[in-house]
Parts: structure tokens; C-alpha cells; sequence
């Protein structure tokens, strides 16, 4: 990438545009955007994030994607858009405060309302334990729904989420894909 932690610093607060296309079947909804994303303008961007090789191994994007610039089109061609629920960049995730999050709920639903995808899957169970109030909350399809879209929560594909692999990761992303009719 060939930042400098100055460079990346200085990205800090700032934000991502949401991608977003025509007819919107799924919504993957992250924390918030890492410096390397709002350096790139690109959502999970940071080497080594391994959101787009999962998206690969569950057949949602083709195997010959290997950048996150060469899967945005890969990604609205087939009806699959990405936001955060806090807008802004920072270096962990862990920098967010709760009023923050909450916030950010409702932030996406009103993006929701607007996209009216079918499915929301939120990337990172503990942010969305916190945005939603629901703190018993487990991985898979939430019983509630944002509007008229399921809503699903799966795993963060961050390095920090240790216990997850590319394999499992692919698994989730799938089931979810497969709710939402993109594969």
C-alpha cells in the first residue's frame, strides 16, 4: 500500500463512501472503516483483511478478484453492497464508544429503508450486541429484521477475530449470499 503510519494516521475520522448499486440484495454492514480503507476509499482494504478471499472461497465473487478495486464491480453486478455502522475511520475497531454504535444503528436503518436490501448481514457480533442492545445475541439470523430485510450476524473478517478462518468465514458469507439470492 505504501503508507506511512503518519500517512495513515492522518485518515483518521474520516469516511468510506458506501457501496451501493441498483437493486440492493445484500447489505454486508462492517464496524467502521480502517485507515487503509479510508486512505483507499475502499472497504476492507487493509492487506491481510480477509473479507474479499472468503467472498472468493464461497463463491461470491469470481476467484480472479484479488483487490478490493477489482471487486466493486464484481460486488454490485451481483446485488451486494458494503457500509459500516460508524462511518468514520480508526485505526481498532475498540476506539468506538457505545453511543457511538448505537448511534450507527440508526444510521443503517435508514440506509436500509432507502437500498431496501433483502438481507443485512453485520459483520462483528460484539458491535452488534452493543448497537442493538442485544447482548445474549449469537452469530446467524437475528429473529428481529430492519424494516422488511432479514438481518444476520457474521463473523468480522478482521485478523484480530483469530478463532475464525478463511473457511469459516467462506461458510457464513455464503449462507448469508444464499438468503439473499447472489449465488
Amino acid at each position: 500500500m505504501g503508507f506511512t503510519r503518519e500517512e495513515l494516521l492522518s485518515y483518521a475520522d474520516r469516511t468510506v463512501p458506501d457501496l451501493v448499486g441498483d437493486d440492493l440484495r445484500l447489505l454486508f454492514v462492517g464496524i467502521n472503516p480502517g485507515l487503509v480503507s479510508a486512505a483507499t476509499g475502499l472497504h476492507f482494504a487493509r492487506p491481510g483483511n480477509r473479507f474479499y478471499p472468503a467472498l472468493r472461497l464461497a463463491g461470491i465473487i469470481p476467484p480472479d478478484v484479488m483487490t478490493p478495486e477489482a471487486a466493486r464491480p464484481a460486488l454490485l453486478s451481483r446485488g451486494i453492497g458494503i457500509t459500516n455502522i460508524v462511518a468514520r475511520a480508526s485505526a481498532r475497531a475498540d476506539e468506538l464508544g457505545a453511543a457511538e454504535l448505537v448511534e450507527g444503528r440508526a444510521r443503517l436503518e435508514a440506509f436500509v429503508d432507502e437500498h431496501r436490501p433483502r438481507v443485512v448481514a453485520v459483520a462483528g457480533i460484539t458491535s452488534y450486541r452493543i448497537a442493538f442492545g442485544r447482548r445474549l445475541a449469537r452469530a446467524g439470523r437475528q429473529e428481529e429484521t430492519i424494516g422488511d430485510a432479514q438481518l444476520w450476524v457474521v463473523p468480522n473478517p478482521s485478523g484480530l477475530n483469530a478463532h475464525e478462518t478463511i473457511e469459516s468465514l467462506a461458510a457464513a458469507y455464503r449462507e448469508v449470499a444464499e438468503a439473499a439470492g447472489v449465488v
